[in-house]
């Protein structure tokens, strides 16, 4: 591909070619990034709580605001009986935190997890059957109550209960898709502008007339996406939230 095509940056290169049983595992730049999320994950958490102190310094207070977070919108969506699963949404919020952030460092060849249906996919099947068992086990075959809204005319089941099961089977999907399409696009706007920064840089003096426009665009759209990168680490734990309420707090 050419270093000018915007979708150049999302190609998954293979690093070290891996087949188990006929299949294709190998460790790609993907795997990669992920793989470096974690480490980034773990040293945080441990610097944070290595010498845990009555008045917290940095790292330490990081951590707590990061959790501290997390229980609030867990709380706020899910109520007392969801701190049991706080662990599992801080989890998936930092996870694609990190992974949303990750993409945005320059000069290193880094690359954006999330950017790939795949990845987002996969985490938004977790959650879902993380969803599905948690119902099932608390409420047995009562969890299906769900698709039949309370106060639901019978004459209205056939209509209404089929609109509520697909709905609920697309969840996984819908919260896969808006992750990864947010990334993606963010992505290839910093790229085509980016383009059009080198590109006008080339015309002798004209770039201090032209090039500072698309450059100034360019700053400000690496903030929006640092902002967007957060923002959809937020929606996606608390959508997440939102499903455990539904299986827990079943109405």
């Amino acid at each position: 591909m050419s270093a000018n095509n915007p979708m150049e940056q999302f190609a998954i290169r293979t690093l070290h070619p891996l087949s188990v049983s006929g299949y294709d595992v190998s460790f790609t730049n993907s795997a990669l990034w992920m793989l470096v999320a974690l480490v980034v994950i773990a040293a945080f958490m441990v610097i944070g709580t290595m010498k845990p102190t009555l008045v917290p310094g940095r790292w330490q207070a990081a951590l707590e605001y990061v959790y501290d977070f997390v229980v609030g919108v867990v709380d706020e969506n899910v109520g007392s009986k969801g701190k049991a699963y706080v662990p599992l949404i801080f989890s998936v919020f930092v996870f694609v935190l990190v992974c949303n952030l990750l993409g945005l460092v320059p000069w290193v060849g880094s690359f954006t997890p999330t950017s790939h249906i795949a990845v987002t996919l996969a985490l938004a099947l977790i959650v879902f059957l993380i969803v599905v068992i948690v119902g099932l086990v608390n409420h047995g075959l009562h969890f299906f109550t769900f698709f039949w809204p309370k106060g639901m005319h019978p004459a209205l089941a056939l209509f209404i209960m089929p609109i509520e099961v697909v709905s609920f089977l697309v969840r996984p999907f819908t919260l896969a898709i808006r992750l990864f399409a947010n990334m993606t696009a963010g992505h290839v706007l910093l790229k085509v502008f980016g383009t059009f920064v080198v590109a006008l840089g080339s015309f002798g003096a004209l770039p201090y007339v032209f090039g500072i426009v698309p450059l100034a665009v360019n700053v400000a759209l690496s903030a929006l996406e640092l902002l967007i990168a957060l923002i959809q680490a937020y929606v996606f734990a608390l959508l997440a939230s939102i499903y455990l309420n539904d299986a827990i707090n079943l109405h």
